[in-house]
């Protein structure tokens, strides 16, 4: 018999609920085990002091006060039951929130230039104008954050221009599409786009 398998059954000897061969493995332990022996004897003690307390009446009505005293549960709100009972939309809707502020938090955070082109010597940079010049192609996307781009060659992908402007030359030519970003909101949809793409590879 193992230590942890006796403590349980000193209990039920004490109480004189373990049968007669559980009894004797019980004992059979107890003389072999020096620490449940002891453990044994300091459980016989106190269930001996425990009988020896005078028995005293409850008074009545103390089980009332008691639970009187108890505060009362509140009553949670509607919201609350619904987070509990949808966990998976509840987690969602945060991490959307999340990431509409931190979006949001971004849009006026930085007013520098941003180009990304697959190669920075197929655009010129003058100040704050990106320009694609006539006989230059673009291999790829064109995106342009707070900037104004000037396609007088072709762009064999999609422009993007967030916060800014553009101008096609006559004699431009675009193989995709050109979006325009220059709300708050449309840009945060970009971004969310842009990040499921990102995803997505």
């Amino acid at each position: 018999m193992q230590c942890s398998e006796a403590l349980p059954l000193m209990h039920e000897y004490l109480d004189g609920d373990l049968g007669e061969a559980e009894s004797i493995a019980l004992k059979k332990h107890l003389i072999a085990c020096p620490s449940c022996s002891m453990l044994f004897r300091q459980i016989e003690q106190t269930e001996a002091c425990v009988r020896l307390l005078p028995k005293t009446a409850v008074p009545a009505g103390l089980t009332a006060r008691i639970m009187s005293q108890i505060p009362q549960q509140k009553k949670r709100s509607g919201w609350f039951n619904w987070v509990k009972t949808h966990p998976a939309l509840s987690v969602a809707s945060v991490f959307l929130l999340v990431m509409v502020s931190s979006f949001l938090s971004l849009w006026n955070e930085d007013k520098d230039l941003v180009v990304k082109v697959a190669n920075l010597d197929q655009v010129v940079i003058q100040g704050d104008t990106v320009i694609v010049p006539q006989g230059h192609t673009v291999q790829g996307d064109l995106t342009v954050k707070r900037g104004k781009v000037q396609i007088d060659g072709n762009v064999q992908g999609d422009i993007t221009v967030i916060d800014g402007s553009y101008n096609l030359a006559s004699t431009a030519y675009i193989a995709g599409h050109v979006t325009i970003v220059d709300e708050t909101l449309e840009w945060v949809w970009y971004k969310m786009n842009e990040f499921f793409s990102w995803f997505s590879k």
